[in-house]
């Protein structure tokens, strides 16, 4: 029996000794990135298919990437093609589908008696800060847990373009595109269109990432802020008391990591060490400059992408 203990002490040894090597200095991914990951895969919300395929870890640079990424062709069983293909975790795949289903979808039909042919996007996963910017922290494109929507293709042919249409008053076009972009804060956590700031007048960010709770669910920053005839029913308090306000997500570009000591505890994190090695070493935050919003003139407008795939890069 005695003999079984040892290889077990001797991982932990190892583990400890590395700590004073720098190895635990480096920046890890927060754990509820792959609890979020597993738990999507282990609830089957994500069907493998011709259309919704698994690819190979991405791993780094830095922290950059995702354990189980999906190349995305198609949603909704290939029913609505992208005009691309996209690389997104298990979370994005069926937040996307509930979005399309639930309020693009009813809305084209009601507007112009038509439904989607084809979503627009400008890309997904791409590791980069937010906006492109140095200094910022890091992007959710950055863990495949956001896209960039541009536009959307109906069935009678007529296609909606953000960039082009948002700002068409009183017309069914500006009407559909508000009430997609309404819905869309009822999916995510992170919704930016048009009049959030100058990167965002061309195409709705869409993100899943982690900004805390509320006591009536997910904290979310939706912008700009949709009429209130067009948001999505609120949830009822859940009795608790409200959430303290929590700074933004961890994944910080331009963090300075300590050495934490070790934590010991037995869970399911737990690989026979005594470490839990999901908990991220701590990060310290930095202030974040805010910036008041900002969008082109009617004469300044440049379709160029402003996402991962173009010379300026959007959230």
């Amino acid at each position: 029996m005695a003999r079984s203990v040892w290889p077990v002490l001797s991982i932990g040894v190892a583990v400890l000794s590395l700590s004073g090597c720098g190895w635990l200095d480096r920046a890890q991914r927060p754990a509820w990135r792959a609890q979020a990951e597993n738990y999507c895969l282990q609830q089957g919300l994500v069907k493998p298919s011709a259309y919704i395929q698994p690819i190979d870890e991405i791993s780094g640079p830095g922290i950059c990437g995702l354990t189980h990424p999906f190349k995305v062709y198609a949603l909704n069983d290939g029913r609505l093609p992208l005009d691309k293909p996209l690389v997104l975790d298990c979370p994005m795949i069926p937040t996307l589908e509930a979005w399309i289903n639930d309020s693009v979808e009813p809305a084209a039909e009601a507007r112009f008696g038509a439904g989607l042919a084809e979503l627009e996007v400008f890309g997904s996963y791409s590791c980069r800060s937010v906006d492109d910017m140095p200094g910022q922290k890091l992007s959710e494109h950055a863990f495949a847990n956001a896209v960039d929507v541009s536009g959307f293709k109906l069935t009678d042919g007529r296609e909606i373009s953000i960039v082009r249409d948002w700002k068409r008053k009183d017309s069914d076009e500006s009407a559909f595109l508000h009430e997609a972009h309404a819905g869309a804060c009822g999916d995510f956590t992170t919704i930016l269109g048009p009049g959030a700031d100058v990167f965002h007048y061309n195409h709705f960010h869409l993100d899943l990432a982690m900004h805390g709770s509320t006591d009536t669910g997910p904290r979310r920053i939706c912008r700009p802020t949709p009429s209130p005839d067009l948001m999505p029913p609120k949830r009822k308090p859940d009795g608790l008391p409200p959430a303290p306000d929590l700074d933004e997500p961890l994944d910080v570009a331009r963090a300075r990591l300590h050495a934490p000591p070790p934590r010991f505890a037995a869970n399911a994190n737990d690989d026979g060490s005594g470490l839990d090695l999901a908990v991220p070493p701590p990060v310290d935050l930095h202030a974040q400059r805010s910036y008041a919003p900002v969008l082109p003139a009617e004469d300044e407008i440049d379709a160029t992408p402003t996402s991962s795939i173009g010379p300026r890069k959007g959230k």
